[in-house]
């Protein structure tokens, strides 16, 4: 995403008031066309599954079951457990090669499809579509739907539940600190360039900011300078929060980098460079809050 793009996007839209939620979710309708389960782009970077133990599965939760999708070593264990937090994609190819990534470095990584009791949205292009069933997510539900996967890794006896971390992306960047608020015996959190603020409603009643007192958990942030959809002076803020109120915190600035940053899949808004150093410090981070 160039960084003018804000301004583009300003010109299809009525005369008003602009958004800058309504900014993230019409930029990343360009994305939508891209996020699908199979590759699409010249810098996908695909993972391969040797070593792994790699599948698709059903998660129990209390209404039914939700899909998902986990790696880990294919031998050895129990493993640290990473909980990813995806996109807003739904399953798609890098969020499956992100936990892959995990698994590599000799994780159990697994990421429940919040949103797969209304739709596949590796199956929608449309954000017209995307955007409601993503926005009706209850907060509660989404703590209850990691609950749930945390108990899928338990019963399965591959994880090793002294050792629990998350990392989100995007939207999942925000579910990774909203977990982290919910979960306090998390050992690490991640957040990449998840939005802090934001508007309460019925489904999110209350912002990342609001729950500061609740985050006891070590948090690392990766954000982009350039993000015009997630402000770092608001990103910023929460992060001194964090430190007054005891809570161990980093958070790390690109300056160069927009959002969305370490997504390969989308050509105008991957940074390898960042993308590859922001792996780095996460996989540091969680070495250093590692029982």
């Amino acid at each position: 995403m160039k960084l003018d793009l804000e301004q583009d996007v300003k010109g299809l839209l009525p005369e008003r008031d602009f958004d800058r939620r309504e900014f993230i979710w019409t930029a990343l309708g360009a994305s939508a066309a891209l996020a699908v389960s199979s590759p699409v782009s010249a810098q996908l970077i695909t993972t391969d599954t040797s070593g792994l133990d790699v599948a698709d599965v059903m998660i129990p939760v209390k209404d039914g079951q939700i899909r998902g999708y986990r790696a880990m070593p294919s031998s050895g264990g129990p493993f640290p457990v990473v909980l990813v937090c995806a996109e807003i994609f739904g399953l798609n190819h890098y969020t499956k090669d992100t936990c892959r990534r995990f698994a590599k470095a000799g994780y159990y990584a697994i990421v429940p499809d919040l949103y797969s009791r209304k739709a596949d949205l590796t199956k929608l292009t449309d954000m017209a579509e995307i955007r409601p069933i993503v926005n009706s997510k209850h907060d509660t539900e989404l703590v209850a739907d990691y609950d749930a996967t945390l108990e899928f890794v338990r019963a399965s006896g591959k994880g090793d539940m002294t050792w629990v971390g998350i990392a989100g992306f995007c939207r999942g960047g925000r579910t990774s600190l909203v977990y982290a608020a919910a979960n306090p015996r998390l050992n690490a959190a991640v957040s990449w360039y998840g939005p802090v603020g934001g508007q309460a409603n019925e489904f999110t009643p209350r912002t990342v900011m609001d729950r500061v007192a609740e985050i006891k958990v070590p948090v690392l942030g990766l954000y982009g300078a350039k993000d015009a959809g997630v402000p770092i002076a608001e990103v910023e803020r929460f992060f001194a929060a964090l430190k007054a109120a005891g809570t161990p915190s980093e958070l790390v600035v690109y300056p160069d980098a927009g959002h969305g940053f370490h997504a390969d899949f989308r050509p105008d808004n991957y940074r390898k460079a960042d993308a590859e150093d922001g792996w780095k410090r996460m996989m540091e981070w969680f070495k250093k809050y590692a029982v």
